[in-house]
């Protein structure tokens, strides 16, 4: 059984409600955990593209890459599948944060989408033994889902007004969970 279904996230894959570029984040990273997640993006063999202000450049280290700082606006583009963009954005050693590029939406819709990012996110969050959480753009407070390492799967964190319409007793106003974990 898959992590998530599209019946129950789709709304979170629609631009107009959660932008074009929802946010995805790993809370207390450090420069290792950085090259934990090159050295998975090398090894999965996902196309990418590494540039230093808008110049292709080869991807260093991430020991390197973090050194830069903010006088290099570093990023990372990551095709874990054709038409699926992630951007990875070399801010602070501190967070590993991402975009999930929704303009691209051939491979994002439709239950294979959700299962294609539901594997970038358990793969990432396994590598690291951390959660991944994916939030609206420019809205860190509001995850909508993520992995739990606990779980060893990705779950819903926010009630996704469909099901909630469909399930009008269940959310947090009722005072139950937000959502449990869907077992593989």
């Amino acid at each position: 059984m898959p992590d998530l279904l599209w019946d129950d996230v789709k709304e979170f894959f629609d631009p107009d409600l959660t932008g074009s570029l929802p946010d995805v984040r790993v809370a207390d990273t450090s420069v290792e955990d950085w090259q934990a997640v090159l050295d998975l993006v090398r090894s999965q063999g996902w196309s990418c593209e590494y540039s230093e202000d808008g110049v292709a450049v080869r991807l260093p280290r991430a020991a390197d890459m973090l050194a830069r700082g903010e006088s290099v606006d570093a990023l990372l583009r990551v095709w874990p599948a054709a038409g699926f963009l992630v951007i990875f954005r070399a801010y602070e050693a501190g967070s590993i944060d991402f975009d999930v590029d929704l303009r691209e939406l051939r491979e994002l819709r439709g239950q294979d989408g959700v299962n294609l990012l539901c594997r970038l996110l358990r793969a990432i969050g396994r590598r690291l033994g951390k959660p991944v959480t994916l939030t609206p753009e420019s809205d860190p407070f509001h995850p909508v889902l993520g992995f739990d390492p606990a779980a060893d799967c990705v779950v819903l964190l926010a009630p996704s007004h469909v099901s909630h319409r469909r399930n009008s007793h269940a959310g947090p106003e009722a005072g139950g969970p937000i959502a449990g974990p869907r077992r593989r």
